[in-house]
């Protein structure tokens, strides 16, 4: 037998003394930096309170001056009231169409564009949908949100598309908006509700620029994508055949874009739909007010209904844009006889003629029919005597969970609390001084991704001292890891099942669906009578919101795994076992990592909302600078848990790059 070459071996042995001496020096470096810390207790147990920055008291004095100088300062007499003013007007008057047009004409002309984009399916998604929020009791309530829902929509869109046109025409504006969308979508809508009413005070005006602000990334990203997307080729033969950029952008561009730029329109759409509740907070109406003071008063059942009102809007409004993104109702693209692509109005070959066509006649004419039939039987308003009443049921239920569960929920509970978050959060906060938190912090990001990452995670953490938040960062650090760890837990094995079994990934659909849409606030409402007030409940919450991508995450990405390597495991007679362990969750751990990294964000826009129910850390406090005015704390918060996000997120996704 011929022995190993030399040149081979050299290489290899070189490999693994250089792992050695790095892995030894990032030992080294831990262990000095411990040291340093004991013969230094005064300045390394707690962050030095002398490196403040005083944001917080340079905010709190800001605000002080806006708030004195409101009435006559021409910044707001010329700008800030009477946009405030208009935006208000825009509501109303949309509100006010909404809730007197007959609620029959409504759900009719719902109906009908379902018929047009989807069938009668979708029809039959719109009819019911809006129909449950009458037989609830909430139609007002629900004309109310969709009012709210169409203006912050509109301004978003009518701000968005144009700003993802520039970033895609210019590399340079793109990549000076990266990070602003990134602050934009990392932080918690919660957050940005204490600088909106500063300038804008409360009710509707506030709760619709933080709306916009919550949805007009996506709708930048995926119109950027759309354009940066279509094939150079088609672009050069259009400047070739003498077509200026303004026509390339609207005859070529844009329209191949379509696709992409209507996914961004969903997206908007159901971002716009998650604050709806969080808006309720500065005095916007409608169904986030009775989920947010269903809250307040420990009413399940009727959070439960409010909560599912908006579900059903969620789902009508996210299955007819994506009907709309699959037609383009004025142009589309076809090829001249020299190759070029060229946007033409055809009545013969126009998408929404041919939906027409092929759309049935007579259902059409029926809903129509019905419609008028409702008009002229019905009185304008929902008829009051028509109703099902949900919330019964669910308050019994979870009476009945409160004073049977018991023994399971008070164990569970302690069990939380005392063995999980408690240790993480002693041991990132009090036990180990800051400097060693941030070295190890840093030790993780140089190995995942190199020495530039491990610099910019050292700034962060050093920024969350700098603004006197280092022990509430910590504690919700450690909630997060907890959080994290528990979804990980749970998630993993359901979506393993799911990938395993088309009939488990049915049941589960429904239940996911329900999860991923509806309001957080609602979650918080059974769990709080469950487990009272505190961080758990917070955790629970948590985890049911963040649980469904991970499901999601982990059967896709076991799915995608190539049917050859199955085959082959199969071949050389593995066990069903061996298959998912040796063969399907390593080639899925891509997925997986990503998975993890969405769960985290998830887990991390929870943070404020678990703040309203005695969760600790940065959540309580942002909660504070709403409630009681104290803007300066309410920012400071705001800005660490930006910095929390965006650390976790770039060690996740550079996690998840290498396993690619």
């Amino acid at each position: 037998m011929a022995a190993p070459s030399p040149t081979l071996i050299r290489p290899v042995a070189s490999a693994g003394l250089a792992r050695a001496v790095r892995w030894f020096g990032l030992i080294a470096l831990l262990a000095g930096v411990y040291l340093t810390c004991q013969l230094v207790p005064d300045l390394t147990d707690e962050f030095p309170k002398q490196w403040n920055l005083g944001v917080r008291e340079a905010v709190d004095d800001f605000s002080r001056w806006v708030t004195s100088n409101r009435l006559t300062h021409p910044a707001f007499a010329y700008f800030f009231d009477p946009l405030s003013a208009a935006i208000d007007a825009f509501v109303r008057a949309v509100e006010h169409a909404l809730l007197n047009t007959h609620w029959a004409v409504i759900i009719g002309v719902t109906a009908l564009a379902g018929w047009l984009l989807g069938g009668w399916r979708l029809a039959l998604v719109g009819t019911l949908g809006f129909f449950v929020c009458g037989l609830m009791g909430l139609w007002p309530q629900t004309m109310q949100t969709l009012a709210l829902m169409n203006v912050s929509v509109f301004i978003a869109l009518l701000i968005g598309i144009p700003l993802g046109i520039v970033c895609a025409l210019s590399d340079r504006f793109d990549r000076f908006l990266r990070p602003i969308l990134d602050a934009m979508q990392v932080m918690p809508a919660f957050v940005y509700l204490i600088p909106v009413v500063l300038f804008f005070g409360v009710a509707r005006a506030p709760a619709i620029v933080a709306t916009v602000i919550y949805a007009i990334p996506p709708a930048v990203r995926l119109t950027n994508l759309g354009i940066r997307e279509v094939q150079p080729a088609t672009v050069e033969a259009a400047r070739a055949f003498g077509s200026t950029r303004w026509q390339v952008l609207r005859k070529v561009q844009l329209p191949q874009a379509l696709p992409s730029i209507m996914t961004g329109v969903n997206q908007t759409i159901m971002m716009a739909l998650g604050i709806v509740v969080i808006a309720a907070m500065v005095g916007a109406g409608g169904l986030g007010r009775e989920v947010y003071l269903s809250l307040q008063r420990l009413q399940v059942g009727r959070a439960f209904e409010a909560g599912l009102a908006i579900v059903l809007i969620a789902i009508i409004l996210d299955r007819l844009s994506e009907g709309l993104s699959r037609i383009d109702l004025t142009q589309y693209a076809t090829r001249d006889m020299h190759g070029v692509e060229r946007c033409v109005q055809d009545p013969k070959r126009n998408p929404a003629l041919e939906v027409l066509r092929q759309s049935s006649l007579v259902g059409a004419l029926a809903i129509v029919l019905g419609t008028m039939l409702c008009v002229l039987a019905f009185q304008d308003t929902f008829p009051s005597a028509w109703r099902l009443p949900l919330h019964e049921p669910v308050d019994g239920l979870v009476r009945w969970m409160r004073d049977n569960l018991f023994f399971l929920t008070r164990p569970l509970s302690d069990f939380i609390t005392r063995y999980l978050l408690n240790p993480f959060r002693d041991l990132l906060r009090d036990a180990l001084p800051w400097p060693v938190v941030i070295a190890a912090v840093a030790v993780v990001a140089y190995l995942v991704a190199g020495w530039r990452l491990a610099l910019s995670c050292v700034l962060g953490l050093f920024l969350l001292g700098l603004l006197g938040m280092w022990p509430q960062s910590m504690d919700t650090l450690s909630q997060v890891l907890v959080t994290t760890a528990i979804t990980v837990l749970l998630a993993l094995p359901v979506g393993v099942l799911a990938s395993q079994s088309d009939d488990v990934r049915r049941a589960l659909r429904p239940v996911l669906d329900f999860l991923q849409t509806v309001p957080t606030f609602v979650f918080l409402v059974p769990v709080v009578m469950l487990f009272s007030v505190g961080r758990v409940p917070g955790i629970i919450a948590s985890v049911l919101y963040a649980i469904p991508v991970g499901i999601r995450l982990t059967d896709l990405g076991i799915r995608q795994v190539s049917p050859d390597a199955v085959e082959a495991a199969t071949a050389f007679g593995s066990t069903r076992a061996q298959i998912i362990a040796k063969v399907q969750l390593p080639l899925a751990k891509p997925a997986i990592v990503l998975s993890i990294n969405q769960m985290i964000m998830m887990v991390l826009a929870m943070v404020v909302i678990a703040g309203m129910v005695g969760g600790a850390g940065l959540g309580l406090e942002a909660v504070i600078g709403l409630t009681r005015s104290e803007t300066g704390i309410g920012i400071s918060a705001g800005l660490c848990i930006v910095i929390l996000a965006m650390i976790l997120d770039r060690i996740t996704q550079a996690w998840a790059q290498r396993q690619g």
